[in-house]
């Protein structure tokens, strides 16, 4: 069964720092691009960061770019979102995303891209 289990979410005060994990089973980790997403509240679902299926290359948006930082672990499977200077804005439910990209590259648009994804864990940046 192909699965992606989001954990590390909860209350961040404005300026702190969580770490987010995705971890995945049932495919073959290292055939798929990882990207992680977010949606607010009556807003679209944006993509944020994204790495490669060999780890080689990264993607930030603007957004997040200097305060997000992505990573991978082959020997667990799992994909990191560390996410420092957090604030308010970034209150979201944060999803992560698998899919079989091609060339080395990962992309946070259009989601579509990715096929597999997890049910998400919840960010809420706050005083």
């Amino acid at each position: 069964q192909l699965q992606l289990v989001e954990s590390g979410g909860g209350l961040v005060q404005p300026g702190g720092s969580l770490r987010l994990s995705c971890a995945t089973s049932g495919f073959t980790f290292h055939d798929y691009a990882i990207g992680w997403f977010r949606q607010a509240p009556g807003k679209e679902r944006d993509g944020i960061s994204c790495i490669s299926k060999s780890g080689g290359s990264a993607k930030s948006a603007d957004s997040v770019k200097g305060r997000f930082t992505i990573s991978k672990d082959n020997a667990k499977n799992t994909v990191y979102l560390e996410m420092n200077s957090l604030k308010p804005e970034d209150t979201a439910m944060y999803y992560c995303a698998g899919g079989p990209i091609l060339f080395g590259i990962c992309v946070l648009s259009p989601a579509s891209s990715y096929n597999i994804w997890g049910q998400g864990t919840q960010v809420t940046v706050s005083s």
